[in-house]
């Protein structure tokens, strides 16, 4: 059995593209640029909301993105965001299929969980209780949690090492390239979901160490050995 389960949030377990595009059109509106839409909202998906309005702020202003960066555009505009985005938060979102039926499961199965996300705290705080899943992790690592994020093994390690569980008996869960990365770095097997946000890509370029049709399959690995017993699912995918 696993003893702790780390997850990706944004594209693992909650579909926030359309929530997350429409709090970037709210700010591109303001400053008089077009919308963007939502298959490049998701697409920008992954490395924090920063870099995703950066991404979508120069898309719409037709500038390059390093010329944003340079310019410190997004210091001003992100507090901006912030208002929009939290108004926007549990609007359009929505947990994914089987997502609350396995994090029960899990529970009850005394399996520990986690959340691993690059999105920022508060961001991340709003969606866990707009979902109302907040209670099921005994740990949230947001992208400024730490001193470094995904793909960084940091919060991965900081997981393990907070929740006192070896990194033979956990298993990370994601949905991209960032989160193979990730788990690949800090030593534990990673399986990936195909319905997320991989900047567009087939989950299966990743190489993941198994792709699973939905998060289902981790209650079902838990449930398939008994007590006392090694995990042949984690070892099948390590």
């Amino acid at each position: 059995m696993f003893d702790l389960v780390m997850f990706d949030l944004d594209g693992t377990l909650v579909e926030t593209a359309p929530e997350i595009t429409d709090a970037v059109n709210d700010l591109l509106r303001e400053q008089g640029l077009p919308n963007v839409g939502e298959s490049l909202v998701a697409n920008w998906i992954g490395h924090g909301t920063r870099e995703l309005m950066t991404q979508a702020y120069a898309h719409a202003a037709q500038i390059h993105v390093d010329t944003v960066r340079c310019a410190g555009t997004m210091d001003e505009l992100m507090p901006r965001f912030s208002h929009f985005y939290m108004q926007r938060c549990g609007t359009r979102s929505r947990l994914y299929p089987q997502v609350l039926d396995t994090l029960r499961l899990l529970r009850q199965a005394r399996v520990r969980m986690a959340v691993v996300t690059n999105k920022e705290q508060r961001y991340t705080a709003a969606v866990l209780m707009a979902h109302q899943i907040r209670h099921f992790f005994d740990l949230v690592i947001s992208g400024d949690t730490l001193p470094a994020k995904k793909p960084d093994a940091l919060p991965v390690r900081h997981c393990l090492d907070a929740l006192k569980v070896e990194r033979t008996r956990a298993l990370f869960i994601g949905d991209s390239q960032i989160d193979v990365d990730t788990a690949r770095a800090a030593g534990v097997p990673i399986w990936a979901v195909p319905y997320g946000y991989n900047l567009g890509n087939p989950i299966a370029q990743a190489k993941p160490d198994r792709i699973i049709p939905t998060i289902r399959a981790v209650a079902e690995a838990v449930e398939s050995v008994a007590p006392g017993t090694a995990c042949g699912a984690c070892h099948r995918a390590a």
